[in-house]
């Protein structure tokens, strides 16, 4: 579910209509849903609410900090991947405490920083990793609270760019050596072991995969406290998918998921953290463009947008579908007629759909993609020295710019001229 509807033939964002905004704002733009960012992220603590629970923001999926105060307003803790998402959570007012760090290569700056700045956990990956945590730790006089990521060899059944859990994926070690990790962990000076990590890829639309991955945690769990670890905490990730196309079938809930998840390990008395982001965030938000032309070809037909792929660049990524609607919404039994929908950038990668069935459109209309929240502004970049869209938040019948586009100016000024130029 969303905020995005249409009333008396216009779409709106909760009670604001998207062609006002794209009026104040220019287009493209991305816009968010106040709305909708709550409601997914109560599903969320609700469906664990059967237990002591933290609900991490996987900050990966959309960064700004107004969406990280909405969220942590509601009590949301975040995951981190880098020192750059650390220092915006804490810009955003998140407490290191409610923040877990994530990521395959930390460098021992950034764990230094973490360390400093206080963090719920490192999410460890690897041994040398591992012992470099350490080290950093150590020489600082403090003790860093630590995860082990274990990789338990299961197929997510998802894109294969956004699978983590395979043994042949970068992430984690191996299930199979989990007890020696753990004992060489205990051994080291700086360390203090308190859980488990597991994550085994992202838009997932099935809960078996989830249920193999938890159910070889449950075992892992008991066999290390066996062995005399403390194991009071499990992060399992997140991952659970969004329906991208309406036709599709509906990913399971999060209610769903949260009865998994007791059903798997809620017997061995951990608190739970998950670490959702796509679900929370994905349909929370809209791109919305602008036609520039509609351009005739030779046996096929083109509406060419001002958004491009370096505005959204999943389509040309990862070849993943968008809903792209009419911002005035159609007429009841309108004619569709088959498009391919494309950017202005030179590359034929830059293509958001091929023979998409659009009703009449024409030059000056305005169109939205929906399920646009995740993965959209973040990987967003300036290719052929286009500005990074604005991106914008609703609450209700307000609305307000969270990041203004940039003048080409300011883009061209942080570059440095050497002096012998």
């Amino acid at each position: 579910m969303d905020h995005f509807i249409y009333q008396d033939g216009q779409l709106f964002a909760e009670d604001v209509p998207v062609a006002e905004i794209a009026a104040a704002v220019g287009t493209p733009f991305y816009v968010y849903s106040t709305a909708t960012l709550v409601r997914h992220f109560r599903l969320f603590d609700e469906a664990l609410a059967w237990g002591p629970h933290l609900v991490c923001y996987a900050m990966k999926a959309a960064s700004n900090q107004a969406i990280l105060k909405t969220l942590a307003a509601e009590g949301a803790g975040m995951d981190v991947v880098s020192g750059g998402e650390y220092a915006r959570a804490k810009a955003a007012g998140v407490p290191g405490d409610r923040i877990v760090f994530s990521g395959v290569g930390k460098t021992r700056d950034e764990i230094r920083m973490v360390l400093e700045g206080g963090i719920r956990q490192l999410n460890v990956e690897s041994e040398p990793e591992m012992r470099a945590i350490s080290e950093v730790a150590s020489s600082m006089g403090l003790t860093a609270p630590i995860t082990v990521r274990v990789n338990p060899d299961v197929d997510a059944k998802t894109h294969a760019k956004i699978a983590t859990g395979k043994s042949e994926n970068k992430f984690g070690i191996p299930i199979a050596r989990a007890g020696e990790v753990y004992a060489e962990a205990a051994a080291l000076p700086g360390l203090k072991v308190i859980g488990i990590d597991v994550h085994i890829g992202s838009q997932l639309t099935q809960l078996e995969p989830f249920e193999q991955a938890y159910k070889k945690v449950a075992d892992l769990t008991e066999a290390l406290r066996a062995d005399g670890h403390d194991i009071s905490r499990l992060d399992l990730g997140g991952g659970l998918g969004i329906p991208y196309a309406r036709s599709n079938e509906a990913p399971p809930l999060p209610m769903d998921y949260g009865a998994l998840v007791q059903r798997t390990v809620g017997h061995l008395g951990c608190e739970i953290e998950i670490e959702p982001g796509r679900l929370i965030v994905g349909n929370a938000g809209l791109l919305v463009s602008d036609i520039i032309y509609v351009k005739n070809g030779e046996g096929r037909d083109f509406l060419i947008l001002d958004a491009a792929m370096n505005d959204l660049i999943r389509p040309a990524m990862y070849e993943a579908h968008h809903e792209i609607v009419p911002v005035k919404e159609a007429t009841a039994g309108a004619e569709l007629t088959p498009y391919d929908i494309v950017g202005p950038v030179c590359e034929s990668g830059d293509t958001f759909a091929k023979g998409r069935l659009m009703p009449p459109l024409q030059t000056g209309d305005l169109v939205a993609f929906r399920s646009a929240g995740a993965y959209g502004a973040v990987m967003a970049s300036e290719y052929n020295t286009r500005p990074l869209i604005p991106e914008v938040l609703v609450h209700g019948d307000q609305f307000a710019v969270i990041r203004a586009r940039p003048t080409f100016d300011e883009i061209i000024n942080r570059d440095t001229i050497p002096e012998w130029l």
